[in-house]
């Protein structure tokens, strides 16, 4: 353990599994207490509880603020406070712009952009509180970079998170309070089941067909994995980035350059 979060606590949002949960395994290796907060309360505490003593699992709803206030205070009561926020919770759907229905558009606004928006406004408001600043990571995407024919709600939220971090970075930076983003290109994981099988249906593709080409599309040479992305993370964590602000970094193994 190299310890350069020593000290520190985390507070990931979807972390029972994926990407989150590699956030806080690599937190944890790096000396940080992580708390897991998740909508499934049940695996995160199994995942809390493999990761050990570092962990803590708290329930949350980032559709509903009454439940992301409800996540941070407990999370302050078993951390102590709040030093990272990662907004990593999110969903993905598609469809053609005359199919979009405005339940899929609801949903994906209420957990991407909304979720991001008020956990971040939360955690903000416990780091000033505490006066010892901090530092928060929202998980953008490659696809918030430009349009999708299929994917257009999706992309739009994910630009919104960019934005998001643009104007919050501004505005904290005088708490010292560091707002940035990490903007993902392909990862693969559970949810690629579910990504796979919509490109399938609107790309009339077999099953895999997408996976495999996305994969291959990659200048990289492959898809990335959740481990692909927590040096960044860390290095946005650490004291190494107190002069990085309002910014969206890319780690897609070369797919988009900005």
């Amino acid at each position: 353990m190299s310890g350069r979060l020593e000290g520190k606590t985390a507070f990931i949002t979807g972390a029972a599994r994926g990407i989150g949960l590699a956030f806080a395994e690599a937190f944890a290796r790096e000396g940080a207490t992580v708390v897991l907060a998740d909508i499934d309360l049940a695996r995160a505490r199994e995942s809390a509880e493999k990761i050990g003593e570092r962990a803590h699992a708290v329930h949350i709803d980032v559709t509903d603020i009454t439940s992301i206030e409800r996540a941070v205070a407990e999370a302050e009561t078993k951390a102590g406070g709040i030093d990272i926020l990662i907004n990593n919770a999110a969903l993905f759907d598609m469809a053609p712009i005359v199919e979009i229905t405005r339940e899929s558009y609801e949903r994906l606004y209420a957990v991407n952009v909304h979720g991001v928006l008020f956990t971040m406004q939360a955690v903000a408001r416990s780091m000033i509180a505490r006066g010892r600043g901090g530092k928060i990571i929202n998980m953008a995407s490659q696809a918030g970079r430009r349009g999708e024919a299929l994917v257009a709600v999706y992309c739009s939220t994910k630009a919104a998170v960019i934005s998001l971090t643009q104007s919050a970075g501004l505005d904290l930076i005088k708490y010292g309070i560091n707002v940035n983003a990490i903007a993902p290109g392909v990862v693969d994981g559970d949810h690629w089941a579910g990504v796979d099988a919509l490109f399938a249906k609107y790309e009339n593709r077999p099953l895999g067909e997408k996976k495999r080409l996305a994969g291959e599309a990659v200048p990289f040479g492959r898809m990335g994995k959740p481990e692909d992305l927590t040096g960044m993370a860390i290095f946005l964590a650490g004291s190494e980035s107190d002069y990085v602000v309002a910014q969206t970094y890319n780690v897609d193994g070369g797919n988009w350059m900005s």
